[in-house]
């Protein structure tokens, strides 16, 4: 048996189990922003104790510890690089730590490199390879599985199709910048309520600060708001998309995975108002040659698919 543990920018998860795709016990927690990396994990080590109760299981029944971490790590001496989220991370040794902590080895990875695993192996990319797996929540995120395992480059991350460049049209001109920034729950919201409350031909927009009562957008409004047909919203939206079938457009010229699966909490914006239009607006693009090599899909495995990753890592390196 192994410990899973996610660490992300506002969730905290903490699981048992074989590595197989199933959970013996799962703890969930949200992370306190403000009290940073030291907060995450005192919460790590106040939980694991009861996880193992909940379990039942004894200490020695544990091989070793996978961790999903929210941000880029370096594979050589298992530490994490950044947090983009969270202050308290930068260059810290995490792996070393949690072992002199907790007793047991650990195998340190990025979040989505980990959930890519977990789907590849679990959930919607089993039996194909290679799977290209992209969370789109607060941030973006991507991961590549070939034949079962994650590719890491030279060992400090890969697929980061987050971090590609993409045209987004601004005051009327066109600009360049991060996929994230345009398409992550985080960057819709934002490009929403700048164009909501900047843009005096569309004041009537009901994401018009004075039509929400100063109440903060979310990706999720902006959703509400374009199934009513806010200009606005839907706006938003297409442009968000248009920067997601790009870098997917360059991910598929450049590696041409069998199947592309979406996870994360903007994913659960279903197949109306995400997948369809993302799939033509790839279709659109995309290198011809391939055209009829790939899928968009989302993701299976739910909440826990981080977890799931992260016992899977460790049962690769642990399970003997």
């Amino acid at each position: 048996m192994y410990l899973g543990i996610e660490i992300g920018g506002t969730k905290l998860q903490l699981g048992v189990g074989p590595g197989d795709g199933t959970l013996t016990a799962l703890w969930r927690g949200s992370v306190d922003v403000p009290r940073g990396g030291d907060g995450i994990r005192e919460q790590i080590l106040k939980e694991t104790p009861g996880l193992l109760e909940r379990a039942g299981l004894a200490r020695q029944q544990i091989h070793g510890i996978g961790v999903g971490f929210g941000g880029p790590v370096d594979d050589a001496d298992q530490t994490v690089i950044k947090s983009h989220q969270i202050a308290g991370w930068d260059g810290f040794p995490l792996a070393k730590w949690l072992t002199e902590l907790l007793g047991w080895p650990v195998a340190l990875a990025n979040d989505a490199d980990v959930a890519g695993l977990a789907e590849a192996l679990f959930g919607a990319g089993k039996g194909l390879s290679p799977i290209f797996y992209i969370t789109i929540g607060s941030g973006i995120g991507g991961g590549l599985i070939i034949n079962g395992e994650i590719y890491r480059g030279c060992g400090r991350g890969a697929a980061e199709i987050g971090h590609l460049r993409s045209p987004f049209l601004n005051n009327n001109k066109i600009v360049f910048s991060s996929v994230e920034a345009i398409a992550s729950g985080w960057g819709i919201a934002g490009n929403a309520e700048f164009l909501a409350d900047s843009t005096p031909a569309w004041h009537r927009s009901s994401l018009a600060r004075k039509h929400r009562k100063e109440q903060a957008i979310t990706a999720l409004t902006v959703v509400e708001a374009a199934k009513c047909g806010d200009e606005i919203a839907t706006r938003v939206l297409t442009q968000a998309w248009a920067a997601l079938a790009e870098g997917i457009c360059h991910v598929i010229a450049l590696l041409a995975p069998k199947r592309i699966v979406i996870g994360g909490g903007v994913s659960l914006m279903g197949d109306q108002v995400l997948f369809a239009p993302l799939r033509e607006m790839v279709a659109e693009r995309v290198f011809q040659p391939f055209a009829n090599c790939y899928d968009i899909v989302p993701a299976a495995l739910g909440e826990e698919v981080v977890v799931h990753g992260a016992l899977a890592l460790a049962r690769k390196r642990f399970g003997g």
